[in-house]
């Protein structure tokens, strides 16, 4: 039976296993398991990838957000607008220090925060916006950054899905006033459990993570403040080390999957396939389709029947989920995010998908769609 997963992280893992293998026993066998070199190392080397003046590790990707809000001192009383349609974590972290998300709808073209909807909620208590690169693809970062700087706001990329990414020929987390990153296993730049990383030019605020990061101190056994133990440890950075040499590699390979997809599904009706960016590039962490007249949870079950695995991302938008309904986002609020989750079907994106699985993937879609065309005609 054909078995095609949406992700598969030990396709990966056998390309690299012997640097792996080597680099994670050294680390072993010498026993500095908390904070060893290779954490620094990382952080160095990652800042050069980005060419960002500096990267705090820390030990997940929904850290690394909230950290950031600490950092800029966010807290009670405080808004900041982001999007709905994006994973938990990002509205997880605004409302830990005690702010208030609040949501812009998306664009459909770009499954983004719309930029053209920002200002209006704007308010006395706004204090940051929280843009989501979502499925890889970049935000329209010129927009908001015009619109952070006219009413004084910060700027928190949420670069999650996105990394290696670019908008107008700068790394996506470099942008504003600081990028989020997300190392969890599914991502461009996955380690081998959680991490997660914050990047800057500003050093007031990556000082403030680095103290916030292990305890709230400066000094050891000393604590200004109440802090999180937030570390990337020493065998996730090392693998890390690894997998940065290969992530351009791998998400070129990303990208030709991507245009293979394009092409070959461009002439099949009642879809909408994610459009090409114009103003930077995408890194494809999902390829993530539209499916049209409410066919979508048919064409996943179709695909599932034939051995291939899909994702939706995201199936409840935010404004629409339980932890969430103090906000008073009813339904209808946001319709193009609620229209989205009724609609989007990820297929299988990993930079080792063999071709043969691709052209598998390829078949069977087109199949689906034309069983729901014949059905309809039938009716």
């Amino acid at each position: 039976m054909i078995n095609i997963p949406p992700f598969d992280a030990t396709a990966q893992y056998k390309s690299i296993a012997a640097e792996i293998e080597q680099k994670v026993c050294a680390v072993m066998a010498g026993g500095r398991y908390i904070m060893g070199p290779q954490v620094k190392e990382f952080e160095i080397q990652f800042a050069q990838y980005l060419n960002c003046e500096q990267v705090i590790s820390c030990n997940s990707g929904t850290d690394a957000l909230h950290l950031a809000l600490r950092a800029l001192k966010i807290g009670a009383g405080d808004e900041v607008i982001t999007t709905p349609f994006t994973f938990i974590a990002t509205t997880e972290a605004i409302g830990i220090v005690g702010a208030t998300p609040v949501f812009v709808d998306v664009e459909l073209s770009s499954y983004n925060i719309d930029p053209q909807l920002i200002e209006s909620k704007i308010t006395e208590h706004t204090k940051a916006i929280i843009p989501v690169h979502l499925y890889g693809r970049p935000c329209n970062m010129t927009a908001i950054m015009e619109i952070a700087r006219k009413y004084n706001l910060k700027v928190i990329e949420d670069v999650a899905q996105a990394c290696g990414a670019t908008w107008e020929g700068k790394q996506v987390g470099t942008i504003g006033d600081v990028g989020c990153f997300s190392f969890f296993p599914t991502k461009n730049l996955g380690c081998f459990g959680d991490g997660g990383a914050i990047a800057t030019d500003n050093s007031i605020i990556a000082e403030r993570v680095e103290h916030l990061r292990r305890h709230g101190g400066k000094i050891k056994y000393q604590h200004e403040e109440l802090g999180l133990n937030s570390r990337l440890d020493t065998l996730q950075a090392t693998v890390l080390l690894v997998k940065l040499q290969h992530l351009n590699r791998w998400n070129v390979a990303r990208t030709q999957i991507a245009e293979y997809y394009v092409n070959k599904l461009s002439d099949v009706e009642n879809i909408a396939l994610p459009i090409v960016v114009q103003e930077g590039n995408s890194v494809w962490n999902q390829f993530t389709v539209r499916i049209l007249h409410k066919q979508r949870n048919y064409v996943q079950k179709f695909l599932q029947e034939k051995g291939i695995g899909s994702m939706v991302y995201y199936p409840i938008p935010l404004h629409l989920q339980q932890v969430h309904s103090d906000l008073n986002y009813p339904l209808g609020s946001l319709p193009v995010s609620e229209q989205l989750s009724h609609e989007v079907l990820s297929l299988p994106m990993f930079p080792e998908l063999p071709a043969s699985s691709q052209k598998v993937v390829v078949e069977s879609f087109r199949e689906a769609l034309a069983n729901i065309y014949l059905s309809s005609n039938v009716r």
